[in-house]
């Protein structure tokens, strides 16, 4: 078996759902789940597939943002796994559409942050051990961290 890691490729400043499902329905119930959720989002999914044919299948409404997730998941190449990138709308704004898809089986990551995912790789396949979401703490949150923090979630319209 081969450990390996691939760098997730994105926009500066565009975010990510990456994840797991189990059928080929995914593509279209995913582009549903996220174009129905936030007016004017911007997005590009792909989603790998597992059998049959096990071709990379893609939607979106933004072409750049679709090549960029084909480009990232033909990269991975884990049966079943997805990827949407997208620009206009936070992880938050559609995460809970996304995981009420039925063949979504796990979500690995939401964020705008850099990610690696871990990789192993063996004779059948590739699967996704794990994923580097960011980057490691480097402290303690002060107080004036905490209010800067809870300052804000209420100048982005998340809290009152």
């Amino acid at each position: 078996m081969n450990i390996a890691r691939v760098k997730i490729v994105k926009p500066e400043g565009a975010n990510i759902i990456f994840g797991q499902s189990h059928f080929i329905k995914t593509v279209e119930d995913l582009y549903e789940a996220v174009i129905c959720s936030v007016p004017g989002i911007r997005f590009g999914l792909a989603f790998c597939e597992a059998s049959g044919p096990c071709l990379v299948r893609s939607a979106g409404n933004d072409k750049e943002l679709e090549l960029q997730a084909l480009d990232n998941a033909m990269a991975i190449g884990a049966g079943h796994s997805f990827i949407i990138i997208f620009e206009g709308a936070f992880p938050i704004n559609i995460i809970r559409a996304v995981k009420s898809v039925p063949e979504v089986c796990s979500i690995y990551c939401a964020t705008a942050n850099p990610v690696e995912v871990i990789m192993a790789e063996t004779e059948q396949g590739k699967a996704v051990i794990g994923i580097v979401d960011g980057n490691s703490p480097k402290g303690k949150e002060s107080e004036r961290d905490k209010q800067d923090r809870k300052q804000f979630l209420r100048d982005i319209g998340y809290k009152l």
